[in-house]
């Protein structure tokens, strides 16, 4: 034990005097977290909004004015034509192009109907979606203030029965995009952060020749591994922490259910990287080779853990590919605790795989390791 803690001690001095470490240990946590959290959103403002009014009368200058007060729409302005317009929108200066055309109060008025043109760029298709269904909810809102308008006021009509309901948001009431991905964000911290610290700890051995002095010694094979990766778990459990802080504080995200079932699962799930960082730097004889297979590693992870495309709309085989992503289960495990309360019960079914994945790991990490005597 003895043995260990003064490779623990060595290694925490030779983290602290290596300064590429240290930029990656205090300054990425804050960039990630507080950027990140603000950028990473799904959630689409300020579309672009350019009109063409051929009918100039009281209900469609009152439609125009319903996009104008929404908090989603800035109008760019209106065109004489259609081919002004359509140019507008294939140069990128506008999102959303509406046309109302002639005698569309006349129609509203007489025919009960009438139609508009709606024309979205759709080069990002989530995006357009989403515009699409704001403009279909402003026009379903003002079709129903003009049918009460134009509706003869009838006793049947008054006592039409009327479904109410009353939605209930359970875990976001706020509907604030960075309460769902603030937690994702910080499992992605911890993974970097320990994932290519670890490889490149090892790696930069090799480089200095320390390790070749090290391996000499009489330490024991069990002992230079755990004395390596112990102050990387250290470190990665300090971030977990930090991070988590840094979400409940700055960005008021929730945490319902007891941390220490984060704690546990984080502490098990960062042995998973530890492993595979050292795995790799048995294998690599330079820091940026270390790094740029580890980079490769993360950005699958990351893409397919859930935190920005749902698993469920995947494909069944990148589902099933799922199946083997660490990341995925730390990002459900923290989200159920922190989002939903949940219990120990509730997070067995990942806390058990990744504890296989984690034996995996670093029994591979320890049988590829030689060290000579």
């Amino acid at each position: 034990m003895k043995t260990i803690l003064i490779i623990v001690q060595k290694e925490f001095k030779q983290i602290f005097r290596n300064k590429a470490m240290l930029p990656i240990i205090f300054i990425v946590p804050i960039i990630q977290i507080v950027i990140l959290s603000f950028a990473a959103t799904f959630e689409v403002k300020e579309v672009r909004l350019g009109y063409i009014d051929a009918d100039k009368t009281a209900y469609s200058r009152e439609l125009i004015s319903k996009f104008n007060v929404s908090s989603y729409f800035t109008i760019v302005g209106e065109y004489d034509s259609q081919k002004q317009g359509q140019t507008a929108l294939q140069e990128g200066k506008t999102d959303v192009l509406i046309e109302i055309p002639t005698n569309f109060e006349r129609n509203l008025i007489k025919e009960k109907q009438t139609a508009l043109s709606v024309q979205i760029d759709a080069i990002n298709g989530a995006a357009a979606g989403v515009e699409n269904g704001y403009i279909t909810q402003i026009i379903q809102g003002f079709n129903n203030q003009i049918r009460l308008e134009l509706m003869p006021s009838q006793p049947q009509q008054q006592s039409m029965k009327k479904i109410q309901f009353t939605p209930s948001f359970w875990y976001n009431q706020t509907l604030d995009y960075k309460t769902f991905m603030v937690p994702g964000i910080i499992v992605i911290l911890v993974t970097m952060i320990t994932f290519f610290l670890s490889g490149m700890n090892i790696v930069r051995e090799k480089e200095i020749g320390t390790l070749e002095q090290m391996n000499v010694t009489p330490i024991k094979k069990h002992q230079f591994i755990i004395g390596k990766l112990l102050p990387f778990w250290i470190l990665g459990m300090f971030i977990l922490f930090f991070g988590m802080n840094i979400g409940r504080f700055l960005f008021d995200v929730p945490l319902l259910g007891n941390p220490a079932w984060i704690l546990l699962f984080s502490s098990i799930y960062i042995l998973v990287f530890l492993g595979m960082g050292f795995f790799i730097s048995n294998f690599t004889e330079t820091q940026q080779q270390a790094m740029f297979i580890a980079w490769f590693f993360v950005v699958i992870f990351i893409l397919m853990s859930g935190l920005f495309t749902p698993i469920e709309s995947m494909p069944v085989w990148a589902q099933k590919i799922t199946e083997f992503n660490p990341v995925r289960y730390f990002i459900e495990v923290i989200r159920m605790v922190m989002l939903k309360g949940s219990g120990f019960v509730d997070i067995i079914p990942q806390l058990i795989k990744i504890s296989i994945y984690a034996l995996v790991m670093n029994f591979l990490a320890v049988i590829s390791y030689r060290k000579t005597t």
